[in-house]
């Protein structure tokens, strides 16, 4: 029996390296993306985050490229299909996200033109790089909507940012910017004559939305619509804005415009909050009231105005989801509002209605709406001052006839009209409905200057 001798190993054979762990390449891509979407909310919810909605992104894109590097080093660590391709997006939007974290909205202003080519480019590569190096099916199913959906922000970015411009171009402001206290307001006065009537825009809404109105009372007498803090023309404010710190802001405005008193508030639907907070807190600075299918006051809602907690987050998710309109989506809902409008007033209100900023004061005014009824609520007696309450003759919730007939009681001079057929909305927006308003502005307007009871 013969044996065959074993040659001995040789250097290159003793040191060979292991061979490469083969994992699940699609658990990893898809474990990765999601801890990066986790990690994105924690962050936004961080409280040494401000709650502002450039510094909010920020953190949500300092999560994304965790889950991007973490695919990139747990794929080349654990599969043998390395996605290096994914560093590239880690550190796009790392980048990006730190510098919204510490700069805030100059940052943004900049980012805003910059990112959407750049964004658009990125996700082409990435399409291009998924294709050749990631062969498994189960883990481009992952990737591929994720990089759809970036594709789709960068061309919704572009395009809502090229608008925003042409926007500011083509609707320059009436009017003018007043400094009411570390933001600007945008105020504009016309007609002549007294009474000045002041006209409060609805909930969400800016003064454009009044555009039938004004006018036709600007006929008989001075008239001035104004914008809230991050509407329309006006900068958005660091304050809490909740009624009375909007009825405090317009007094500065009135005051520092050169608008003597006494003025006829008039308020449609959450503005009337906001002209009872003002007759409350100035009563001798107010002649009458119109209050147009008016919120109610009422004791607070399930959220109270002390709870901090609670108000952070909601000013948070506020703040994260007003960000969705720089993507253009706001510009979505917006083309199909407002239809019913003077075609200048439509065009003004769309383009407003588009922007993170006013929909983040929106959202902002319906969290602190229990606040807002609370403090118009302080309003008991407005004495024999003329007021009319217009409500409107269709589509009203059970019991909203009975609070505004408590709003008129609040005057020994105040008549309540119901008109037939007008909607909440179209009391405003509707040229036929909205004239109804425009007389009730007008009678109060008339029995100041008469001194005589209103008609009823």
């Amino acid at each position: 029996m013969t044996t065959t001798p074993t040659a001995p190993k040789g250097p290159d054979q003793t040191s060979r390296p292991a061979p490469v762990p083969r994992g699940h390449v699609g658990r990893i891509v898809a474990g990765s993306l999601a801890t990066g979407c986790v990690v994105a909310l924690v962050l936004a919810a961080a409280p040494i985050i401000p709650a502002e909605e450039s510094r909010t992104l920020g953190a949500v894109l300092c999560g994304f490229a965790l889950g991007w590097a973490m695919l990139a080093v747990l794929s080349v660590r654990f599969t043998d299909q390395p996605q290096r391709w994914a560093a590239a997006p880690a550190v796009f939007t790392g980048v990006g996200g730190l510098l919204l974290v510490g700069f805030g909205a100059p940052a943004q202003a900049v980012l805003n033109w910059i990112w959407p080519p750049a964004l658009l480019a990125l996700a082409v590569w990435m399409i291009i790089r998924t294709r050749r190096q990631l062969r498994s099916r189960s883990g481009r199913w992952p990737a591929y909507p994720v990089i759809a959906l970036l594709a789709l922000a960068s061309i919704g970015g572009g395009y809502e940012t090229v608008r925003e411009a042409a926007d500011a171009q083509a609707y320059p402001m009436p009017g003018r910017l007043i400094d009411v206290g570390g933001h600007s307001l945008h105020l504009n006065c016309t007609g002549s004559g007294t009474p000045t009537v002041v006209l409060e825009p609805g909930g969400g809404e800016m003064s454009s939305a009044l555009g039938w109105i004004a006018p036709a009372v600007a006929r008989d007498t001075r008239v001035c619509a104004y914008d809230r803090a991050g509407r329309g023309w006006s900068e958005a404010a660091d304050t809490r804005q909740d009624g009375g710190q909007i009825a405090t802001d317009l007094h500065t405005l009135l005051q520092r415009g050169n608008v003597p008193g006494p003025y006829v508030l008039a308020g449609h639907s959450f503005g009337g909050l906001y002209v009872l907070s003002f007759a409350a807190l100035y009563p001798g600075e107010v002649a009458g009231m119109v209050l147009v299918d008016s919120t109610a006051p009422a004791a607070a809602g399930p959220i109270a105005s002390g709870d901090a907690g609670a108000h952070d987050i909601m000013n948070r998710a506020s703040a994260l989801l007003s960000a969705s309109a720089r993507l253009g989506l706001g510009r979505l809902y917006g083309q199909f509002d407002y239809g019913s409008l003077p075609p200048r007033s439509r065009d003004e209100a769309r383009a407003s209605a588009a922007t993170a900023r006013q929909l983040r004061s929106t959202i902002d005014e319906y969290i602190r709406a229990s606040t807002s009824m609370e403090q118009a609520a302080s309003l008991a007696d407005f004495g024999a001052k003329p007021l009319v309450v217009l409500t409107a003759g269709s589509g009203s919730a059970p019991g909203w006839s009975a609070s505004q007939n408590a709003l008129a009681a609040l005057s020994t001079n105040s008549v309540h009209r119901v008109v037939d057929g007008a909607t909440h909305a179209s009391l405003i927006s509707d040229e036929g409905d909205s004239a109804a308003t425009t007389q009730a502005v007008l009678d109060v307007v008339a029995s100041i200057r008469s001194a005589a009871p209103l008609d009823r």
